[in-house]
């Protein structure tokens, strides 16, 4: 199948048109474009010198938050209270932190100038957030992502401390349960959110699932306001 490429108009090509993941390359990253990829099970990954490049994968590999596998060594940590959460209190240093992480194998960033800048302004909306993990004053890991409907899209995770990012996961699914959410968008499987539980459904499943959560509830839009907690607590 051809890859697309896209024009100033806001539509995508239908996701079943994809090439190995890859759907269409081009177009840019406003919110308006942005939000329509997340709700039609696409979203953007490339490296500078690049064009954006636009992905709906098959597999996609989603965290039930019922599903979330916290084993028994994690469960003593947390117990120790290594790390203080906190939610969209630091927002851009997590996106930051996430940018500036090794990762073996990778050459470079997918966390472009151009892409730093589109979710700071997703989070300035209220439908980006970061969930940060804090240790003596400083933060030494977290996540970011997307939320709308009852989904959350996760972006990146970093970690400067051990298990910062698993906890900020853990933390991630304590926030998510109450709200009714069912579904962590994960993108691709990594052995990282596979061993926290997370699963590889076919793309039609995916996005079946993922047009339920988005007519399930509205959007929690604005900052998440939560207190500092200490995961695995309840």
């Amino acid at each position: 199948m051809p890859i697309y490429r896209l024009t100033p108009q806001l539509i995508f090509p239908p996701v079943d048109h994809a090439e190995d993941g890859v759907l269409a390359v081009g177009g840019d990253l406003r919110p308006e474009r942005l939000l329509l990829a997340y709700k039609s099970g696409i979203f953007p990954w490339y490296h500078d010198g690049l064009p954006i490049i636009w992905h709906s994968p098959d597999p996609r590999c989603v965290l039930r938050t019922e599903a979330l596998h916290v084993s028994k060594s994690m469960r003593k940590f947390l117990k120790k209270h290594p790390f203080e959460v906190r939610v969209d209190t630091a927002f851009s240093a997590v996106i930051q932190g996430c940018r500036d992480a090794f990762r073996p194998g990778q050459d470079g960033t997918w966390i472009t100038d151009g892409m730093m800048e589109a979710y700071n302004t997703l989070h300035a909306q209220g439908l980006a957030h970061s969930v940060e993990c804090w240790g003596g004053g400083e933060l030494v890991g977290g996540l970011y992502g997307v939320s709308l409907g009852r989904m959350f899209f996760g972006e990146s995770m970093f970690s400067k401390a051990p298990n910062a990012s698993k906890t900020a996961l853990v933390g991630l699914v304590e926030l998510l349960v109450p709200w009714g959410f069912q579904l962590v968008d994960c993108q691709v499987a990594n052995d990282h959110t596979v061993s926290l539980g997370a699963e590889e459904w076919p793309r039609k499943k995916y996005l079946k699932a993922l047009n339920e959560e988005m007519d399930a509830a509205p959007t929690r839009v604005g900052p998440w306001k939560v207190e500092p907690f200490y995961p695995g607590d309840a």
